[in-house]
């Protein structure tokens, strides 16, 4: 049985990996991404270190302003200097020079690294021993920002980084790490001494783990408002069945859907779906918990903490469902598209 990253190869995969599954030690990884996504107009495919450190010491200031834990080091010369900033201790230029000093040590050079090895495009090249001292973006980083993905690349990267910075921030045990999900605002939160905490959008969080595409006929998606192809936030294991089946509002059970799949003519509304698809829905989590904090955490938590485990939880699950449900949907995939 294969998995979501063993598909289509291209461009937005390799960049959607590095954003979901590279480590995760601090943030300028995101802030990076989001630097980059802003310098894509630039007349020049050089970019200085004097240049990306203004949006990437902005993009760390905001954030820090809503999560001050920015990293799982103890203290941050750099992250100390932002601080400093927002609190209009140290000016726009001293920000800028220590950001270049500091700011770019480990994170230029991991970028590129997912699992221990580096992945199979690159989209910049660093050029930081030469004399302008910079990095040099490739054609694989303007092709990627030319492409349609690139619209749901972007917000799916600061849902990604609000996810990391709330587990971070929460200080607590990973076992204690529970990310859920609302069913009215389509939000995932946490809870913190009881109290909620929205964290980010269920659609721009699940959508870099799909690749952009419906979980039962593998068409396109889009988490842009005001698409026709905007996709639908669907419990795998319907709603209604909320009494019967334990923790369905959990990330395990939400997948992204087009419309017609979910709701359209011979949609799945609140069918059960095949049990082919089952085996679909543990691989796809199984590729979740491979993205680490805190949806590793909160999926063995929602689950079980081996894979054996997970896999009777879902067996379980599909018992409680059908016995309830009777009846399951599968709508025909046309050949030749992908396979998970």
């Amino acid at each position: 049985m294969s998995r979501f990253y063993h598909v289509e190869p291209s461009l937005d995969n390799y960049w959607r990996s590095i954003i979901l599954f590279g480590n995760n030690v601090a943030s300028y990884k995101f802030a990076l991404a989001c630097s980059l996504y802003e310098l894509a107009n630039s007349s020049n495919d050089f970019i200085s270190l004097e240049q990306l450190a203004v949006p990437f010491s902005r993009h760390i200031c905001e954030h820090l302003k809503d999560a001050p834990k920015q990293t799982t080091a103890k203290s941050s010369r750099f992250l100390a200097t932002c601080t400093d900033f927002n609190l209009g201790k140290v000016d726009q230029d001293y920000l800028c020079t220590q950001t270049v000093r500091l700011g770019f040590q480990n994170v230029i050079d991991a970028f590129h690294n997912v699992n221990h090895r580096e992945v199979g495009e690159r989209f910049f090249m660093d050029e930081r021993k030469t004399t302008n001292k910079g990095i040099r973006l490739t054609d694989n980083f303007y092709t990627l920002m030319a492409s349609q993905a690139i619209n749901s690349i972007k917000p799916e990267t600061n849902a990604r980084w609000r996810l990391v910075e709330s587990a971070w921030q929460l200080g607590l045990s990973r076992n204690l790490v529970r990310v859920e999900h609302d069913h009215d605002s389509k939000q995932l939160f946490t809870r913190l001494n009881e109290r909620r905490v929205n964290i980010t959008s269920s659609r721009d969080s699940l959508n870099g783990y799909q690749k952009g595409r419906c979980f039962y006929c593998f068409g396109h998606i889009t988490i842009e408002s005001g698409k026709s192809d905007l996709a639908d936030v669907d419990h795998f294991f319907p709603w209604v069945i909320r009494e019967h089946v334990p923790g369905i509002n959990g990330i395990w059970n939400l997948i992204l859907a087009c419309r017609s799949c979910n709701r359209g003519e011979n949609g799945k509304f609140t069918q059960l779906p095949h049990i082919d698809y089952l085996y679909r829905l543990h691989a796809r989590n199984e590729y979740f918990i491979n993205s680490h904090l805190p949806i590793r955490e909160t999926l063995m938590q929602q689950t079980g903490k081996t894979e054996a485990l997970r896999r009777a939880f879902l067996q379980g699950s599909y018992n409680q469902a059908k016995v309830q449900l009777l009846h399951s949907w599968k709508k025909p995939e046309p050949r030749g598209l992908m396979n998970f």
